[in-house]
């Protein structure tokens, strides 16, 4: 019987990997490193189907570059601005990704990294494993209270709606958000939120700016020198979207500036470089791009790749189908 000759451009969890291998003729990536453009292109020519991650750049060269053989991408990750849709379109192949399984988790990274950097979680970490701590005193390393204070969601989809429920519920804060479509008042009010004309607005009003809008040419540097500057001077910018959503050469002068109070980043335009100027603050916590990762959440968007080329390779249409 055929098997679809299937490459998984990099490392995922053992039980998906598993599922993947007794359903189709796969190729795993032993190396665990991300794949070159020039590799991806070639890999194209080669398999039915390609599994990429957010690691892996997938610009339309790689699509003009050779016949393809490929006919689905099943992105593992919600985000797939990594990928030239419009050239797959193009070349008919399918893309899909995996929205709703990473929910919660992500919100939960946003929230973490909210209480993080309001409260010096990451210098004072810092200071007692150097052995710098001299003890309990009234001043030192006074931070900012985060119950009661008011949070700006940027993109109030599922992501940005779980977050609004965990700080409205669970920290008492008000919450404002920017959607670039109407959200209904009632369903807006269910996680304590309103809806705010324009992203200035939400801006003016809020401790603390959340993201959590698609990446790509659309918003592509959303948060510029002149948003950042629209912030509250006491606020903080945290980031869990995508990297290119942030002008990171803005934000380090608006942090060097004192525009802004700090920042607490998930994601960079050129990963897994992080700019040498965001490392060397204090007051911006830094995480290796963790949203989604916990074994519950990686194993389950592994599985909704699964669904999506097992549907597509059966003839049926793959249910998370983005172009």
């Amino acid at each position: 019987m055929f098997k679809p000759r299937i490459l998984v451009t990099r490392r995922w969890p053992s039980a998906v990997e598993g599922i993947l291998s007794e359903r189709f003729d796969v190729t795993l990536n032993w190396n665990d490193q991300a794949m070159s453009v020039e590799a991806l292109a070639q890999a194209i020519a080669e398999y039915d189907a390609i599994l990429p991650t957010v690691s892996d750049k997938l610009p339309a060269a790689v699509f003009d570059a050779v016949a393809p053989r490929t006919r689905i991408l099943g992105n593992f990750g919600v985000g797939y601005n990594h990928i030239d849709t419009h050239a797959a379109k193009n070349r008919g192949i399918v893309v899909t990704n995996t929205p709703g399984v990473l929910t919660d988790c992500t919100a939960d990274i946003a929230m973490l990294l909210m209480l993080t950097v309001a409260r010096r979680v990451g210098e004072g970490e810092r200071q007692v494993r150097c052995g710098e701590w001299a003890g309990w005193c009234p001043t030192h390393m006074i931070g900012t209270k985060v119950t009661g204070k008011t949070v700006g969601i940027i993109g109030f989809g599922r992501i940005g709606k779980a977050l609004a429920q965990r700080c409205h519920f669970g920290f008492a804060m008000d919450v404002v958000f920017y959607n670039r479509s109407p959200v209904d008042p009632a369903e807006a009010a269910r996680y304590g939120a309103r809806q705010l004309l324009r992203v200035e607005d939400v801006l003016a009003q809020s401790d603390f700016v959340s993201l959590h809008c698609p990446g790509g040419a659309e918003n592509r540097h959303l948060m510029n020198a002149e948003r950042l500057a629209a912030m509250k001077p006491g606020a903080f910018l945290i980031n869990t979207a995508r990297g290119d959503v942030v002008d990171e050469v803005a934000l380090i002068s608006a942090l060097k500036g004192g525009v802004i109070r700090g920042a607490g980043l998930d994601v960079y335009v050129a990963e897994p470089h992080v700019p040498d100027a965001l490392r060397a603050m204090e007051n911006v916590v830094l995480l290796p791009h963790l949203g989604s990762a916990t074994e519950e959440t990686r194993t389950a968007m592994g599985m909704k790749v699964v669904d999506n080329i097992t549907a597509f390779f059966e003839g049926k249409s793959p249910p998370d189908r983005v172009v």
